[in-house]
């Protein structure tokens, strides 16, 4: 109670007309951060909902904790594996210096989630402070609030990350993906493209020798380690099973891979918390389903004598790469995806075709599931137009046939 009292009592020095003036979006994070919001409408219709625009991010943020779980312990797990195989008795620098309280000992539950969290956190905490101080700096010029969303974007992005990435080239990544993916055209809500992802994009395209390449999945200097999907692109499944990765191995995320995208179970349980809530839309995760095993299915029924992608099946697409964490916290954005149900469909079946197509027949890529997002989010727009002018025509020729 004392603090929402000094709140209360400092908020007219914040106010229009108050020494602070310019700090107001700054004391309103903080106060909102805190407290709910006591603003009323005073006169009706009175519009009541407990699913606010906090709420929901906080939704978002909580549905990532399975993730974020399997991140630090596979994280952990896949550098205490490399150490024991190249022979290294202890991690270099200040993780060195705490790992020497715990130890490297793969078997180790306690060891492999402690060291994975010391890689993790260095990117999330890089990610936050950079990332929150272009949001607060815009907001601070423009005179507008500072929402919750970025509690989102900082967490997803640092998510899609090798977990081996400089800080430094974190923290531009999403310096890029807040300023030029989302503040220019006005900030939440008004942005097309996922900020997360525009970040990722620009670092993949600016450093692709730092985000590709088997080398950066594992976070152990000297150790090369590839993922399943860059195995296949060489060799197909039989590469992959070859390498000693099994179906269920990548399905739990015990494999190399960005520090969130390895495990599908940890993805679909916290993306299946936010299609239960509402939050996420369940069409536009069908329609990418719907889309991506299709797309599968034909491309295997076609075959390639020199391509070997073309005859992986569906269930080895969904559990490689990003595709699982891509569908369910990424493609059901409610600010870039589709907003009608149609269109959901539609956006959806657009991701998983073009998914696929990245990944098999562009050979020099074998990741897909990030650009085909950012190219949905361009044609959300126009998919949504087209099915609002379809639904105007039909009712038009209902209401012409009552004549």
């Amino acid at each position: 109670m004392g603090l929402r009292k000094f709140l209360h009592r400092v908020e007219p020095n914040f106010q229009p007309g108050g020494r602070y003036e310019r700090f107001y979006a700054l004391f309103e994070m903080v106060d909102t951060l805190l407290y709910s919001p006591a603003e009323t409408t005073p006169h009706a219709p009175h519009a009541r909902d407990a699913l606010d625009l906090k709420r929901v991010m906080g939704y978002v943020w909580l549905a990532t904790f399975p993730v974020i779980f399997m991140a630090c312990y596979n994280t952990g797990l896949q550098a205490n594996l490399a150490m024991a195989e190249l022979g290294i008795a202890s991690a270099e620098g200040w993780r060195g210096a705490i790992m020497d309280y715990f130890g490297y000992d793969p078997e180790s539950f306690v060891d492999n989630f402690m060291h994975g969290l010391l890689y993790f956190l260095p990117v999330y905490i890089v990610t936050f402070i950079a990332g929150g101080i272009a949001e607060v700096t815009f907001s601070l010029v423009r005179g507008h609030e500072v929402n919750e969303g970025f509690f989102v974007t900082s967490i997803l992005y640092a998510l899609i990350l090798p977990p081996a990435i400089p800080l430094w080239m974190a923290a531009l990544g999403i310096l890029f993906g807040i300023i030029l993916g989302k503040e220019v055209f006005g900030g939440t809500g008004k942005n097309f493209l996922n900020p997360a992802l525009t970040g990722r994009a620009f670092l993949f395209f600016a450093y692709p020798a730092a985000m590709s390449g088997d080398s950066v999945w594992v976070a152990v200097d000297g150790y090369s380690g590839a993922t399943p999907l860059s195995s296949a692109a060489v060799g197909g499944v039989d590469e992959i099973l070859a390498s000693n990765v099994t179906w269920f191995d990548a399905f739990f995320g015990t494999i190399p891979g960005s520090l969130g995208e390895t495990s599908t179970l940890a993805i679909l349980i916290g993306g299946g918390l936010l299609v239960y809530a509402g939050i996420a839309s369940w069409r536009i995760v069908a329609g990418v389903m719907v889309g991506m095993v299709a797309t599968t299915l034909l491309l295997n029924f076609i075959g390639s004598d020199t391509n070997p992608m073309f005859a992986m099946p569906w269930h080895w697409h969904l559990v490689t790469g990003g595709f699982a964490f891509g569908m369910m916290f990424m493609a059901t954005d409610p600010v870039t995806a589709a907003h009608t149900d149609a269109g959901r469909w539609y956006f959806g079946i657009l991701i998983g075709v073009m998914v696929i197509l990245i990944r098999v027949v562009n050979p020099a890529y074998p990741e897909g599931i990030m650009l085909a997002i950012l190219f949905a989010n361009i044609f959300a727009p126009l998919i949504d137009h087209f099915v609002i002018q379809a639904n105007v025509k039909r009712r038009l020729k209902r209401q012409q046939e009552t004549i």
